[in-house]
């Protein structure tokens, strides 16, 4: 099926343009995906990022597993092939990732960690730490134009990600090997509030259409694809879907090694997810929310 994920202007989203605007809001209510362009993320920077990110992969596994996400719930540092498994799912994924977070001093909750240094590749933490600010920011306008979507206060979600527990994670997808199993990431559904993808135009990624086909993601090569994540989906009564996607290989093109940065924005730990339209809402603490969905995919 053809590209159903409509790629907007964020500068016109962020002025106001009806077209844009409609577009968006119907994207957020029928599957949660959409990309956006003249949203002021730096190429270099971009480019800087993949380049660190391919040299920590081409590193031997005895050096990448140095830095291993064991004791930190994949937090931060390296997952090797194999661990992260999709919700209800008995194959693991294949893929091989590293957790990059904020710079974090004593103004963050204590439940927020530290990130690794890269003793091999000395300028890897400063091209992350400059990819980190600048999603954020980018992440935090997004969140705005959401906020709008709902008829909320556009300022509604600052609070809860200024000192939030976002992530940035490295991915590298190898060669398939077989044809027997295609998926490089099974289906699944994000945890988190939004999140904002780069690299998107390497192919693969599809999301679950309502009449259950998979809609190809095919954005220009400039473009962030953003998706919704499940704590928006519970805090908005699911007004706003979590959609289903996944990375396949296309079985009639040749498998070669690929490479996505998603950004993962999530409030602070504290952040008691409740409906954002009925009071009487207890709500669950993003932590506990969280650590129930990393048991389930094998990275607790």
């Amino acid at each position: 099926m053809s590209n159903l994920i409509p790629e907007l202007s964020f500068k016109e989203i962020e002025k106001g343009d009806l077209t844009s605007i409609n577009l968006l809001k119907e994207a957020l209510s029928n599957h949660g995906f959409f990309s956006i362009t003249e949203h002021g993320l730096s190429k270099d920077l971009v480019n800087n990022c993949y380049k660190s990110s391919k040299a920590f992969f081409d590193l031997n596994y005895e050096t990448k597993s140095i830095y291993s996400s064991v004791g930190s719930k994949g937090a931060r540092g390296y997952t090797p092939k194999g661990i992260e498994t999709a919700v209800g799912e008995k194959i693991a994924d294949q893929k091989e990732f590293w957790h990059h977070g904020p710079i974090i001093d004593d103004t963050y909750d204590k439940k927020i960690p530290k990130n690794l240094t890269i003793e091999q590749i000395p300028e890897f933490n400063n091209h992350f730490d400059n990819l980190y600010k600048e999603l954020h920011k980018i992440g935090s306008r997004v969140l705005s134009v959401i906020a709008m979507s709902l008829d909320i206060d556009k300022n509604y979600f600052d609070s809860w990600v200024q000192k939030g527990n976002s992530l940035l994670r490295s991915i590298h997808y190898p060669p398939v090997e077989s044809k027997s199993n295609l998926h490089r990431a099974r289906a699944h559904e994000d945890i988190n509030l939004i999140t904002l993808l780069i690299g998107a135009e390497e192919g693969g990624l599809e999301v679950l259409n309502k009449d259950g086909s998979w809609i190809k993601v095919a954005p220009s090569s400039d473009a962030i694809v953003c998706n919704i994540g499940d704590m928006m989906q519970l805090v908005t009564d699911k007004k706003l879907k979590s959609t289903t996607h996944r990375v396949i290989q296309d079985e009639m093109a040749e498998s070669k090694a690929r490479y996505s940065i998603p950004f993962f924005l999530h409030p602070a730990p504290s952040i008691n997810l409740k409906s954002i339209f009925r009071e009487d809402d207890e709500g669950i603490l993003a932590d506990d929310f969280l650590d129930q969905r990393l048991k389930e995919i094998k990275l607790y």
